[in-house]
């Protein structure tokens, strides 16, 4: 039998992130990254936590986080 999945490793979540700074790493992302406005990152239920980790790592805040679902409405 296969491990079990649940409706939350589906879900997508959009977390608005304002102050990340251009750096190495932040060069390498899918998105352009500025120090004066937001983006907008789309993350797995089950990446959440890591995520947050890293934004703040690379010195972002998350002043928004919301389902994906409710951004498309």
């Amino acid at each position: 039998m296969g491990t079990p999945v649940s409706i939350s490793d589906n879900r997508i979540f959009v977390y608005e992130v304002e102050g990340l700074r251009q750096n190495d790493q932040t060069q390498n992302q899918s998105y352009p990254v500025r120090n004066s406005s937001t983006v907008m990152i789309q993350v797995p239920y089950s990446r959440m936590n890591h995520e947050m980790r890293r934004i703040t790592r690379l010195g972002g805040k998350i002043v928004n986080i919301r389902p994906l679902a409710a951004q498309e409405s």
